[in-house]
Order: structure tokens, then C-alpha cells, then sequence
């Protein structure tokens, strides 16, 4: 199955490392959302990631591993998705991950399944900006340049501005949305129900629907409504 990013509008992203029913999971998989992404800042093993594809593979949508630990990198995902941490202290979270992934796995990776995503972590309260020692003080013109080094420089498929659990500035969403060219725009962070989503949807490309499934299945699943708004 050939996987075109630039036609999703809502994706849940969905962790390996936390519970969720198969009710649930059915309830989710079967909504009309674009994608599934696999993912998670910690206690994500190659056990409990193939656990979670066994389960997805069962509906027919596209199922994404957003790779974080080179331990989990499971085959039979859609496609994988590489984060560089734009804004990351932490060198490792810019090439020296990817480049001991290639090393390690160099010979068998499907390359034209593999995405690059360029990443910018706004919340300093969050285990990823922890992780990566990311500089989440940015200004807007910083975060704006971070965008265009993606997408002018660098040329990367994805730009992905993660505020991860805290519902981010919009004016700013806009004004990334506004300068990029080829990137497609992800967003991610308290999209905890419809209207907040219709109002990411409004400034992003592509809004990433994760904390709320574990929190309030109904309120996640109503975020899928804007697909409907959408036609």
C-alpha cells in the first residue's frame, strides 16, 4: 500500500506503552481517521510495539511506527517516521540516533518507507523536551526559521511542531503553515476535543490526536468529526 501524507488531516497516535482496550481500539481504528501512529517518548520495546501492530493490522488503515528507540523498530509498519529534534541540546536527537540506526540496520532498511520528519518540541514540561533537551524558550521568529530550515534547507517531508499536552498558540501554527512550501505541517498537543481540533485542523496541515484516547475515548473520537466539516 502506497501511503500519501499529504491526504491526512487527522491521525491518533497511539503509545505502546499504555493500555487500551480492543473496544476501544476498534472504536478508534474504525472512525475515519487517516492514520495510526506508533509511538511514545518512553517504555516503548519491540514486544509491546508488535504487540500494537498485531492489533491495528487487523483494520484496514495505514499504521505508522514513529520510531524512538532503535531496540523497537519493528518491520511490517506502512511506513516509519525518523524524528530530528530541530531544537534538541542533545546531538543524539538530531544525527546520532539516525545515524547508529544505520549503521545497525543500514543493509535492511526500506528506505522508500522511511520519512524523515523535522521537529520542534514546545513544551518544557513534557518527557520528550526532557529527553532531548530541547530548547523550548524559542521566540516565534525562531520557531518560524526552525520551519524553513525544514523545509527550505533541509527539505524534509514533514515538519512536526509538538506541543505534547498543552494546547499550543494558533497565530504561530498559522504563521508556520503560512511560510512552508514543501513540508507537509504536522501538529500535535491538547487537542483534547472537537472544537480544538477544528481550530488546529484550521491552522495545520495535519493534527495528531494522542493523550485524550487514554484519558476520554469519546472526547478523541469526536476530533475525527472535522474530516466531516472538511467535505
Amino acid at each position: 500500500m502506497r501511503i500519501d501524507l499529504s491526504r491526512w488531516r487527522h491521525v491518533f497516535k497511539l503509545d505502546p506503552d499504555r493500555e487500551l482496550t480492543e473496544e476501544a481500539l476498534e472504536r478508534l481504528c474504525s472512525s475515519g481517521t487517516h492514520a495510526v501512529i506508533v509511538g511514545g517518548s518512553t517504555g516503548v520495546t519491540f514486544d509491546n510495539t508488535v504487540e500494537l501492530l498485531g492489533r491495528i493490522r487487523r483494520y484496514e488503515l495505514p499504521c505508522v511506527l514513529e520510531v524512538s528507540d532503535l531496540d523497537a523498530i519493528v518491520p511490517g509498519f506502512d511506513l516509519y517516521l525518523i524524528p530530528i529534534v530541530l531544537n534538541a541540546s542533545d546531538p543524539r536527537w538530531i544525527v546520532g540516533n539516525q545515524m547508529e540506526a544505520i549503521r545497525e540496520y543500514g543493509p535492511m532498511m526500506p528506505w522508500e518507507d522511511i520519512v524523515p520528519e523535522g521537529y520542534v518540541i514546545l513544551n518544557p514540561a513534557s518527557t520528550a523536551a526532557r529527553l532531548t533537551g530541547a530548547d523550548t524558550t524559542l521566540a516565534a521568529k525562531d520557531v518560524l526559521a526552525y520551519a524553513k530550515l525544514c523545509d527550505r534547507l533541509l527539505k524534509l517531508p514533514v515538519f512536526y511542531l509538538e506541543y505534547s499536552g498543552t494546547f499550543g498558540d494558533m497565530e504561530l501554527v498559522r504563521r508556520v503553515a503560512a511560510g512552508l512550501e514543501r513540508s507537509r505541517f504536522f501538529y500535535g498537543g491538547g487537542i483534547d476535543r472537537l472544537d480544538k481540533a477544528r481550530e488546529a485542523a484550521g491552522a495545520a496541515h495535519t493534527i495528531v490526536v494522542g493523550n485524550i484516547v487514554y484519558e476520554d475515548l469519546e472526547r478523541a473520537l469526536s476530533t475525527v468529526r472535522i474530516l466531516e466539516e472538511d467535505r
